[in-house]
């Protein structure tokens, strides 16, 4: 996963946590660099402007100290520019009696963790900062949590579903690239609930017989009763996620999966929809239509003429996205032996028998490799494989 600049975090020193201090008044620097520098590296700044152009030169702050009254930008705009793209930052306001009302104001509002009265006593000061430095262990723990134990969790177990039904996952797996790409594009400081929402979508398909998953998959016209087994599934999916704590964002998005952007039939519509349902809605979509024969034109030429259904801001950035995507990579037939983790299977791989392995659109990792290569051994696995081989692989050579 790629990080952004709202969701990147930079680890802790070792020794001396990196702390910002934000002054118009010389004096008052210098006085916090006094009672700071023993256990923090003390970073200073005149004014609001310098410091952001501070923190966007360099890795993000742990924590930010901030005067209320200055020039130009005063503390609490500032801490809030702060807080809209280094979330992560820890914010405290130091403010004189004046302004107690503002500083309230502004710890309600949600934007300041602590504001600090002038003149504040060195011991208050210090278990102030250091109750900002656990905050942020506490904020850059959960990150890692959900983004890299969760997410790989919910991998290894879409990973493992994805051996038994390779049709439904090969299109989870294709939709998921694609809401990646265009959730990096976008700049979305939260990436990893829209990642696991894509990943996470076809597991109510795993109650379906194989031959209606095929029918789903082809496009094939459906009986009544296979119709309302589909229909069953996203119910399915809610009650198993609904076990799964942390999740709550990705049960929103698949919840309004299914939602108009011009809000017909539903309660809400336009921007009140999470924007990962959107950008899934038009990455499954498409990859229905690219599946049923369609060209990549026509597929989004469909699309388009399905008025009120997608937002069409999104189904533009997608369509771009899927230009520049073959600039990005080069398309290439190997053998199984060469075969590497991170590339992307262009077409289904196949028994020599016929029988299904995996779904074109899934990234090649390890334990498919094996898989591979055991089927290969064992009955013979057509070759050659047609994949797509990501930029860096050329350039080493693999």
């Amino acid at each position: 996963m790629i990080p952004t600049r709202g969701s990147k975090t930079a680890p802790l020193a070792k020794d001396k946590p990196r702390v910002l201090c934000v002054d118009d008044e010389p004096q008052v620097l210098e006085g916090l660099t006094l009672n700071l520098r023993r256990r923090f590296e003390v970073v200073t700044a005149p004014g609001g402007q310098e410091a952001l152009a501070i923190i966007q030169g360099g890795a993000p702050f742990p924590v930010v100290i901030s005067d209320m009254r200055m020039p130009q930008m005063n503390g609490a705009t500032f801490l809030a520019r702060v807080h809209q793209d280094w979330p992560d930052t820890v914010r405290l306001l130091l403010t004189g009696h004046a302004d107690i009302e503002s500083a309230i104001a502004a710890v309600n509002e949600g934007q300041i963790f602590r504001f600090l009265a002038k003149p504040c006593p060195p011991d208050k000061l210090i278990a102030a900062v250091d109750a900002a430095v656990e905050q942020y262990r506490l904020i850059t723990s959960e990150r890692v949590l959900l983004e890299q134990t969760l997410h790989g969790s919910i991998k290894t177990l879409t990973d493992i579903l994805a051996l038994q039904n390779p049709i439904a996952f090969g299109r989870a797996s294709r939709a998921k690239t694609h809401v990646a790409a265009m959730a990096e594009q976008l700049v979305i400081k939260e990436r990893w609930p829209i990642e696991v929402a894509a990943m996470l979508s076809p597991v109510g398909s795993i109650t379906l017989p194989p031959d209606i998953v095929e029918k789903v998959h082809a496009g094939t016209p459906l009986s009544l009763p296979e119709h309302e087994m589909v229909k069953r599934a996203p119910a399915i999916l809610e009650q198993l996620l609904a076990n799964i704590p942390r999740l709550e964002p990705v049960r929103e998005i698949l919840g309004a999966l299914e939602a108009r952007f011009d809000g017909e039939g539903g309660r809400h519509k336009g921007s009140e929809l999470p924007i990962g349902s959107r950008l899934l809605k038009i990455a499954i979509d498409y990859d229905i239509l690219e599946t049923r024969g369609l060209s990549r034109s026509d597929a989004i030429d469909t699309m388009r003429g399905r008025r009120g259904l997608y937002d069409t801001e999104l189904l533009s950035l997608f369509a771009h996205h899927l230009g520049s995507q073959e600039k990005q990579a080069v398309v290439e037939e190997v053998s199984v032996s060469r075969l590497r983790p991170e590339m992307v299977f262009m077409e289904d791989v196949r028994t020599m028998g016929g029988a299904l392995l995996i779904a074109r659109g899934h990234e090649v990792t390890g334990s498919l490799i094996e898989r591979i290569r055991n089927f290969s051994r064992n009955g013979g696995v057509k070759e050659p494989l047609r994949v797509l081989v990501p930029s860096h692989l050329l350039r080493r050579g693999d």
